[in-house]
């Protein structure tokens, strides 16, 4: 098979996480991660309000790479809902969890938006559902042809 890779992987434990006003929704994350010991996981809900949301859209037409010059950074001062929040966890090369993420968030007059998160404060509160995958031989590395970093698989 050449278009697709793929591991297979168990469940492993299951977490409820509330993340308190003011904190970096991004590294709360990552720190609990840490705590908990989590290698893999996988961001099953999310939801919430969000402040100070720094997001990235890919621009209509870009070519790969993904380049800096090929993608929109949006600063949104909120709050916003938090609707969704999508993504998974997997170390990278250092072995330190790196969180990959996605958002959709409406504004107050219900407009959504959305896109990659490099990071985002909560406003009044965000609770999360997070369950641990059980697996072996995934990483993220910078992808040369895609231009952002992505999983690997070891081949075994």
């Amino acid at each position: 098979m050449s278009g697709f890779r793929y591991k297979e992987y168990k469940q492993g434990r299951r977490f409820i996480l509330k993340i308190i006003p003011g904190e970096s929704l991004v590294e709360c994350i990552t720190q609990f991660a840490l705590t908990e010991n989590i290698h893999y996981a996988v961001i099953l809900s999310a939801v919430g309000s969000v402040r100070d949301v720094c997001l990235r859209g890919i621009k209509s037409g870009a070519k790969l790479p993904i380049t800096p010059a090929r993608v929109n950074t949006h600063l949104l001062e909120g709050p916003l809902e938090l609707l969704s929040l999508t993504g998974n966890i997997v170390p990278d090369e250092t072995n330190t969890p790196d969180c990959h993420l996605h958002i959709m968030a409406g504004k107050s007059s219900c407009d959504v938006i959305g896109g990659h998160l490099f990071d985002a404060r909560v406003f009044a509160t965000c609770e999360i559902v997070l369950t641990e995958l059980v697996v072996e031989g995934v990483e993220r590395h910078h992808s040369t042809s895609g231009g952002i970093p992505t999983i690997y698989f070891n081949e075994e």
